[in-house]
C-alpha cells in the first residue's frame, strides 16, 4: 500500500502553521474567529478531491460525504480543528526531524528546551522515523490536525481508488473540542451514520472505548472592597477566600500530579479577579459517575466551609456536566470497537486498549447516541511546547482509517 508519509507530512505542517485555537471565554460558535481559516480550507480540500455535499453548518462543523462503492453501515470519521488553549499557540512554525536518529531534539526557538528519549520512552521506539515538532515558543498543534492530515489522506486515496470497497462515509472537521463544546446538538443528525471514529488518540494501536466523565466548576468569591486605609473590620478580601479554598481542597491527592491510571481529579484551571471578587475554574474528572459527583460534592462541601468562616462575603459554586465515559453506551454494543481491532490484526499492529485520562468528541456523540471511539494518531506531549508526531505513526493510523471502510463493506 502507499506510504503515504510525504502527503502527511505536507498536510500537517501545512495545518499546523494556521492559528485555530479555541477560547472557553467566548460565547461564539466557533468560539474563535481563527478556526475558520482552518474549517474554510477543509471545506476547500474536500471539494479538490471530490468529496459530495461539502457543508459548513452554522454551528461551525464541516460535514462531507464519500459515496459508497458497496453495501455496508454509515461511517463517521471525525477530527477537530481548534488547538488547545492551555498554551500559546500563535506563530507555530512546525519543522519535520527527518529521519530520527535517536538522540535529544533541540528547539531552534529555545535553545533551553530539550525533547529526548530517557524522558519520553515512546520517541526510542521511533528511531528512523520522520518526527515533526514545533520551533519551541508554541505547541505543535498535532492534536488533533494530525487526525485531520490523516483523515483528509485517507479519503483522497479512497476518491482515487475506486476499487477499494467502501461504504458510505461522512467526514466531520469539528470546531472547540479543547473547551468541550465540539459537538453540537444538531451534529448527530446532521452526521447521519451508525457509528462514527474520532482520530485524536496518542501511541500507535490504542483504541479507545472507556474516557473519563467530566464536569467544569466555577467558583465566585465575592468579598467588602474598601480603602485599604481604613479596612479595619470592614474589607473582605476576595483573594485570600479563594487562596483558602485551594489550599482546603486535597494537595496531595486528588490533583493529576497526583493521579494516574484510573484515579479522578479536582484540577484548578484558572483564578483571576482581585480583592472585591475572584473566580475560579476547576475541571472534575472520574471514570465513574459516583467518583465524579462525590468530586463535584467535596468542592461545594469545601466551598460552604470557608464561606461559614466569613459570612459577610458570598462564595457560590456551579458545577456544569461537559461528558461522560463513552464505556458506559459501548459496552452494550462494541460493533465499533470490535471492527478497528479486526482491522488493526489485519495490518499486523498490536492493539493497544486502555482507558484515557482524557475525552474526545467522541465521549459526548456516544452518549448522544452515536457509537463513537476513538484511534490513535500518534500525537504526543500535546498542549504544550515538546508536542510532537511520528509521520510514520500517521501512515498507518491512515491504513487503520482505510481498512475500517475496507471491513465494512465487506462484512
Amino acid at each position: 500500500m502507499t506510504s503515504f508519509d510525504t502527503e502527511l507530512k505536507e498536510r500537517l505542517v501545512r495545518y499546523c502553521a494556521i492559528d485555530s485555537q479555541s477560547n472557553m471565554d467566548s460565547p461564539s460558535a466557533p468560539s474563535t474567529e481563527c478556526q475558520h481559516d482552518m474549517l474554510d480550507l477543509m471545506v476547500r480540500e474536500l471539494t479538490e478531491i471530490g468529496a459530495s455535499d461539502v457543508t459548513k453548518t452554522h454551528y461551525g462543523t464541516v460535514i462531507a460525504t464519500i459515496p459508497g462503492t458497496a453495501p455496508g453501515p454509515t461511517i463517521g470519521f471525525l477530527a477537530h480543528v481548534d488547538t488547545a488553549p492551555q498554551f500559546n499557540a500563535t506563530g507555530v512554525r512546525p519543522r519535520v526531524v527527518e529521519g530520527y536518529n535517536g538522540g535529544t531534539i533541540t528547539y531552534p526557538d529555545d535553545p533551553k528546551l530539550v525533547l529526548t528519549p530517557e524522558d519520553f520512552p515512546y520517541l526510542a521506539s521511533k528511531v528512523g522515523h520522520d518526527i515533526v515538532t514545533a520551533s519551541g515558543l508554541t505547541l505543535l498543534g498535532a492534536d488533533d490536525k494530525a487526525g485531520v492530515a490523516i483523515i483528509m489522506t485517507a479519503m483522497r486515496h479512497l476518491l482515487e481508488t475506486p476499487e477499494i470497497k467502501r461504504p458510505t462515509i461522512r467526514v466531520a472537521f469539528t470546531p472547540d473540542e479543547e473547551i468541550g463544546r465540539g459537538v453540537d446538538e444538531r451534529l448527530p443528525a446532521d452526521l447521519g451514520v451508525d457509528f462514527a471514529y474520532t482520530f485524536d488518540g496518542g501511541d500507535l494501536g490504542e483504541v479507545t472505548y472507556e474516557t473519563f466523565s467530566a464536569d467544569f466548576a466555577v467558583v465566585s468569591v465575592t468579598g467588602v472592597s474598601i480603602h485599604p486605609g481604613w479596612a479595619k473590620n470592614k474589607l473582605v478580601n476576595a483573594i485570600h477566600l479563594a487562596s483558602r479554598i485551594v489550599e482546603t481542597l486535597p494537595q496531595v491527592t486528588m490533583t493529576p500530579e497526583t493521579t494516574d491510571g484510573t484515579d479522578g481529579f479536582i484540577h484548578a484551571v484558572d483564578m483571576q479577579g482581585s480583592a472585591a471578587r475572584m473566580e475560579l475554574r476547576f475541571i472534575l474528572r472520574d471514570f465513574e459517575r459516583d467518583g465524579l459527583e462525590a468530586k463535584g460534592a467535596l468542592l461545594r462541601q469545601v466551598c460552604a466551609t470557608v464561606a461559614a468562616t466569613e459570612p459577610r462575603a458570598e462564595i457560590t459554586c456551579t458545577i456544569t456536566p461537559q461528558y461522560r465515559n463513552m464505556r458506559y453506551w459501548l459496552e452494550t454494543d462494541m460493533t465499533p470497537v470490535d471492527l478497528a481491532r479486526a482491522a488493526l490484526s489485519d495490518l499486523g499492529i498490536e492493539e493497544l486498549s486502555v482507558p484515557i485520562r482524557g475525552g474526545t468528541d467522541g465521549s459526548r456523540l456516544t452518549e448522544m447516541g452515536v457509537p463513537c471511539p476513538n484511534l490513535f494518531t500518534g500525537m504526543q506531549n500535546v498542549h504544550g511546547p515538546l508536542e510532537w508526531v511520528s509521520v510514520q505513526d500517521m501512515a498507518a493510523a491512515t491504513r487503520l482509517c482505510l481498512r475500517i471502510a475496507e471491513r465494512a463493506a465487506e462484512a
